[in-house]
């Protein structure tokens, strides 16, 4: 992803789930083939994941929720391996 997409409204691709698991103590993504482990901070970006919220949506999302600023390049870099993985499209 490039900075231009940060207009883009990304989303988990279709066949994959996210879902909170208490025994990982862990957000997880779920497909066919099996799971991946997410840490907090893959997990909290793809929870806001909705295909409806801009990248930028998020990167706002999360400076509010964490109290922090210049979130933005780790959204975006997160993203883009999301993105190579075929976790998310844009």
């Amino acid at each position: 992803m490039s900075e231009a997409s940060m207009n883009s409204c990304p989303r988990i691709r279709p066949g994959l789930r996210l879902q909170w698991e208490p025994a990982q103590d862990c957000h997880v993504l779920l497909y066919p083939e099996g799971m991946v482990k997410l840490n907090g901070s893959a997990g909290e970006i793809m929870h806001r994941l909705d295909g409806v919220k801009t990248a930028q949506d998020v990167v706002e999302e999360l400076e509010l929720a964490f109290g922090s600023t210049g979130l933005a390049r780790d959204v975006l870099d997160f993203l883009a391996m999301a993105q190579q993985q075929g976790w998310v499209k844009s």
